[in-house]
């Protein structure tokens, strides 16, 4: 409609012109500005609906060009979304394996309590050891943790509070456990147990559970009273913190006469105590860590593996 109003305005300004153009030229030329009349109009009316088409083009093209604006957006912001699925779904992949990579192996071994001795499940090997270290991390535990991580024999490492009072012995417990070794509590101070109070007993074991937790992210999973003396309150408290209580077969590097690394060496792999599944304890000495090594051989030349604690079955 606008359209129409707006020929019929240009035709209208035109006219009066034509009008007197006529009267002035006369009939002669009557026929002629007919013509030209006629002409104009024609031409008016071109123009006008050129200009209604270009309006027209101009309504269908205008959403189309800004689609096209649009397209790369929308289809960068699919594209984003999908790979932003696809990385958390390889992200939660690898969370997966991880979990899997960390879970606890299946027990191949179980404590016996009669003797402290281990004993295979199943399949495994029955001529085998474990060997446990005590009274750590105190000047030679983190090269023992060394020795034995070089020669792919595992242990266990109980330690005492009162060697991780500082930083730097809190970073030698962390070493030790970063090269794969299980930590065990021995209790703050090292104290016979039943000479203690409950309160007492309770404080010296909570204590060390507290401390390694903080600096390892886990809690001991074995406990050895010192001098291997328990108390029902004790053996009720390990067990409440889901805890193994264990003590040992045979040591003998606190004994004066074993403070040599060759004596202590001949001892440790020859005494009548060796036998299948022997629990055998060491202590963080300087003597011990120079025998270590021929233990070890000493162990191995009798036809021994070594007992991965990882491996041992915890008892409620």
């Amino acid at each position: 409609m606008k359209e129409e109003i707006r020929i019929f305005m240009r035709v209208s300004f035109f006219m009066p012109l034509f009008m007197i153009e006529w009267h002035r030229k006369g009939d002669s030329d009557m026929v002629h500005m007919k013509w030209l009349i006629l002409t104009v109009g024609i031409s008016l009316l071109a123009a006008c609906s050129d200009e209604q088409t270009e309006t027209v083009n101009e309504k269908e093209t205008a959403p189309v060009e800004e689609q096209a604006e649009e397209t790369p957006a929308e289809t960068e912001n699919a594209n984003e979304e999908e790979s932003g699925q696809a990385e958390e779904a390889e992200q939660e992949e690898i969370e997966k394996e991880e979990v899997e990579s960390e879970a606890e192996p299946e027990p191949q071994y179980r404590l016996n309590p009669a003797t402290w001795g281990v004993e295979p499940i199943a399949d495994a090997p029955a001529e085998a050891v474990l060997l446990t270290i005590d009274d750590a991390p105190d000047k030679h535990a983190v090269d023992m943790a060394v020795t034995l991580k070089e020669l792919n024999v595992p242990a266990i490492f109980f330690v005492n509070g009162h060697f991780l009072d500082s930083e730097a012995e809190k970073e030698n417990l962390k070493k030790i456990h970063e090269m794969g070794f299980l930590i065990g509590n021995h209790t703050q101070t090292h104290p016979n147990l039943t000479t203690i109070s409950e309160d007492q007993q309770k404080q010296e074991i909570l204590t060390v559970n507290e401390t390694v937790e903080q600096v390892i992210g886990e809690k001991p999973k074995f406990f050895r009273a010192p001098h291997g003396a328990n108390t029902d309150f004790s053996r009720a408290l390990v067990q409440q913190e889901g805890m193994m209580l264990m003590n040992w077969s045979y040591g003998y590097d606190w004994e004066k006469q074993y403070m040599d690394p060759a004596a202590l060496t001949d001892i440790m792999v020859n005494t009548e105590f060796l036998h299948n599944g022997s629990n055998l304890l060491m202590h963080d000495r300087e003597w011990t860590a120079a025998a270590l090594p021929g233990i070890v051989d000493g162990l191995k030349a009798k036809g021994y593996t070594f007992v991965d604690p990882h491996e041992i079955e915890l008892q409620p």
